[in-house]
């Protein structure tokens, strides 16, 4: 059977403050390291989307409502659910998603 959690997978997240977003999976780090003693996905998401928004509302209230706030967080394999979706286009060389992860 291949490798079902690859770099381009969306997934949604089954436990946590993220429980129920949609994200997806930048890197996947199989192997158990010192700091995390369990497999895990650097996975980037949507945290909040844009409101809806209307004539009657100032300028200054559509700005407010149309920002977007994005995550990236590590987060166990048993924590996720890989959907049916893939996103293609995603960079195979990975040199973009080479990203240092600090305590």
């Amino acid at each position: 059977m291949g490798k079902l959690l690859k770099p381009g997978k969306v997934i949604i997240i089954l436990n946590g403050r993220r429980a129920g977003k949609k994200a997806v999976i930048v890197n996947t780090y199989e192997g158990q390291t010192r700091e995390r003693p369990y497999s895990y996905c650097l996975v980037a998401g949507i945290e909040k989307h844009p409101l809806k928004v209307n004539k009657s509302m100032t300028k200054k209230k559509i700005v407010k409502r149309s920002k977007v706030k994005a995550f990236i967080k590590c987060i166990n394999v048993n924590h996720i659910l890989p959907t049916r979706y893939q996103i293609f286009g995603t960079n195979k060389k990975k040199k973009y998603f080479k990203i240092k992860i600090y305590k």
